[in-house]
């Protein structure tokens, strides 16, 4: 079995299903870290990770802005002091997608270096 940070983002149907609650709450036991909240009547997840500096996490933010492009799939992310806030929803399907929660492995994965 391959974990969700081993995987590669689709492209979604657009206009396709957001996946269900039970799917989900499946996917998200391998980024525990992630926050599911809703913006609109829409799901997306979220993780706040922390720095020393701003130099650091810029340096994350540009990271994660590559792994973005590699993976056709881009998060809010929120540059401050110390601290950047990631959310990812996919628009096309108007909620969470598998890619969300590969996105989020990834980005874990970026951050543990």
């Amino acid at each position: 079995m391959t974990t969700l940070s081993q995987e590669n983002c689709v492209r979604p149907i657009m206009g396709g299903s957001p996946l269900n609650n039970a799917e989900a709450a499946d996917l998200k036991l391998q980024v525990p870290e992630w926050e599911i909240f809703e913006v609109d009547g829409i799901q997306r997840m979220e993780r706040a990770y922390k720095f020393e500096d701003f130099i650091q996490a810029l340096d994350f933010t540009n990271r994660v802005g590559e792994l973005a492009e590699e993976q056709g799939h881009h998060p809010a992310l929120l540059t401050e002091w110390g601290n950047v806030t990631v959310t990812w929803w996919t628009h096309a399907v108007k909620g969470l997608h598998r890619n969300d929660f590969i996105a989020a492995a990834k980005t874990d994965v970026l951050y543990r270096g």
